[in-house]
């Protein structure tokens, strides 16, 4: 039976405009199309033909009496075998108007209270139910809450109608010159790109406001630290600094270099069990080696500054690893500052990271994560 239908369809030619709105549907998808676009020619040239002589030709009125039949035979066939197609309220009822005046010789006379029928182009008017998911139309803005602002964005949160959970906007301020903005939405298409636990998740680029929605996180690295240094146990830190190296070996693994890792720029999701979960973001500065544009930009930016770099242009991992030397200090330490000396292992790897002798630091993220998953325990002066 569905071999049937499928072969008949596959024969019969259908437009790019209609098979496009069912391309989620591999097995029906052109049935529905097919039928969809026969429906919209005869809506329309009825809606064409209410306007003027009010009469429907023979041959128009017998195929659309013919394509209502077959209509009903192939959403009932479908239902028949267990698959739930609904058939857009608006359209069924059109159906339904326009079925008692056709006649199926001499044409037929469309009556002078006959209503225009909205024609649908651009939505499926067939969906299945195993395909789909019915989402909640707001008729109201949704208010937003500012949560931060940087020089070149800020960033807001709302509550999704449809699924009650918190998300995050980040908009582009006004003002902002052509190379700025352009910056803006490569960070986007950089982070659209990526996919891993510990880097932030990106939605969707509204071109119209220069914005786009995001994973929402509760608070940056240097929030949840001070909050709670005094009493934040060495295991929670560890496991802070491993899902942070995870995330920047992960990245520099993509030819990327996020080139402004710092306290704020490092975000953690914080769950009610006090499990936390880091997600590197703010990739406007990003280098990716694929890009030329990342390239030509040579004034020094950035909130952690390798002393060791003469030139933005020639940043590299070495003054990546700068960074996150500065970074695990604060994890681990709740300092502002480095160690001076190498009292302990935390002190050593930290210091290993930001040394001035530019050739004696970690080569890449992973060989510091592997010092990093040794420490089995913290220093004194951590605990005190």
């Amino acid at each position: 039976m569905l071999g049937d239908l499928r072969d008949k369809y596959a024969k019969e030619p259908v437009s790019d405009t209609f098979t496009r709105l069912y391309t989620d549907d591999e097995r029906f998808g052109r049935v529905f199309a097919s039928l969809h676009e026969k429906l919209n020619e005869h809506f329309t040239a009825i809606n064409d033909r209410a306007r003027s002589t009010r009469h429907y030709w023979a041959d128009n009125s017998r195929a659309l009496i013919a394509l209502i039949d077959e209509l009903s035979e192939t959403i009932e066939t479908l239902r028949r075998i267990g698959l739930d197609v609904s058939f857009r309220k608006d359209y069924e009822a059109a159906v339904r108007r326009c079925r008692p005046w056709l006649s199926t010789g001499g044409g037929s006379t469309v009556p002078e209270d006959f209503e225009p029928i909205e024609i649908v182009k651009y939505e499926p008017v067939f969906l299945r139910s195993e395909t789909t998911i019915k989402l909640k139309k707001q008729s109201r803005a949704v208010r937003l809450q500012l949560i931060g602002e940087g020089s070149y964005a800020q960033v807001f949160s709302f509550v999704d109608p449809d699924y009650g959970n918190t998300i995050a906007v980040k908009r582009a301020k006004k003002g902002l010159d052509a190379r700025d903005l352009h910056r803006f939405r490569e960070e986007f298409n950089i982070l659209k790109r990526l996919s891993f636990p510990y880097v932030v998740e990106v939605y969707r680029y509204d071109e119209a406001r220069d914005e786009y929605t995001m994973e929402f996180c509760h608070e940056t690295l240097r929030k949840y630290i001070a909050k709670r240094n005094n009493h934040l146990s060495f295991a929670t830190r560890k496991r802070i600094a491993l899902q942070f190296l995870y995330g920047v070996s992960y990245i520099h693994g993509q030819k990327l270099l996020h080139r402004d890792l710092s306290l704020q720029n490092v975000l953690l999701k914080v769950y009610a069990s006090k499990a936390v979960l880091v997600k590197l973001s703010d990739f406007g500065l990003a280098k990716d080696h694929s890009s030329e544009f990342t390239r030509s930009r040579t004034e020094m930016r950035g909130t952690i500054l390798d002393p060791m770099l003469a030139s933005f242009k020639k940043y590299d991992v070495l003054n990546e690893i700068y960074s996150i030397g500065w970074v695990l200090s604060y994890i681990f330490t709740g300092k502002d500052s480095l160690p001076r000396t190498d009292t302990d292992e935390i002190s050593r790897i930290v210091r290993k990271c930001t040394t001035n002798e530019v050739e004696q630091r970690y080569p890449d993220a992973h060989s510091i994560i592997v010092d990093v998953e040794r420490l089995e325990s913290a220093p004194a002066e951590a605990t005190a």
